[in-house]
């Protein structure tokens, strides 16, 4: 238990991925890109549960060949949260997050930093945010944008604040849901703004929820491309991991 609450880590590890095919099945310095994932989730101790929601047999089958439980999801979700929901029917947990197949460097520093506030029962959602340096206009870095309390107000593609010599935020798309917010998440219908940004989560702004954004100094390298797997191998190298 952490701060009280039973906390699920569900790891969505989707074959059908459009940019990179198969990703799920990738390597990333002679280990499976997935086994990366699941080690860092062990070695995390504030989790209760700890589980892959899969979509193919083959992921089923190759993270299950290195002790990780997989539970079959449809493959009809269109996202890492659907998977949760589809998780959350069948188990129990206060808190649920959701942290992706494709995400091997984050680790218990970053989980602190999303959970730090998860006590809060007027908050239904927690990500993180990284200060912005370069990149700005590249639509595949979201931005986001909160109140002085770390509330978000906005999630865009686009810069925001707009204007020079402004503080910008990168979000970080690790996310955790209350048990709660997680079941009204379920009911949402997408919205024009989500559409629109093609970011899920303007559909929570949209319909009331409350979106605690913490500060983080931890980095992390998302692989979506198979030239992001090249970089990871070369920032396993750097700071000497195999």
């Amino acid at each position: 238990m952490y701060r009280k609450k039973k906390i699920a880590c569900v790891i969505p590890a989707r074959l059908a991925s459009t940019r990179f095919p198969q990703k799920m099945l990738a390597s990333l310095s002679g280990k499976p890109l997935v086994q990366w994932v699941w080690e860092a989730a062990l070695a995390c101790p504030h989790f209760d549960e700890r589980l892959f929601a899969v979509d193919s047999e083959e992921v089923k089958n190759l993270v299950e060949s290195f002790g990780a439980k997989a539970v079959m999801t449809s493959v009809e979700c269109q996202s890492g949260t659907d998977r949760l929901i589809e998780i959350q029917q069948n188990m129990n947990a206060d808190i649920w997050v959701n942290w992706q197949g494709d995400e091997p460097f984050i680790g218990t520093g970053m989980i602190e930093d999303l959970l730090q506030s998860c006590d809060d029962e007027n908050q239904d959602v927690w990500t993180l945010k990284s200060l912005l340096k370069e990149n700005f206009s590249d639509p595949s870095v979201v931005k986001v944008v909160t109140d002085r309390a770390g509330r978000a107000l906005y999630f865009s593609r686009s810069q925001i604040p707009h204007g020079d010599n402004v503080v910008v935020y990168k979000h970080v798309g690790l996310y955790a849901y209350s048990d709660t917010a997680l079941q009204r998440i379920s009911y949402l219908e997408q919205t024009t703004l989500e559409k629109a940004e093609n970011l899920e989560q303007l559909r929570f702004l949209e319909s009331g929820l409350y979106i605690q954004v913490h500060k983080t100094n931890h980095s992390t390298v998302g692989i979506d491309l198979p030239e992001h797997l090249a970089h990871a191998e070369r920032v396993l190298q750097r700071i000497g991991v195999s």
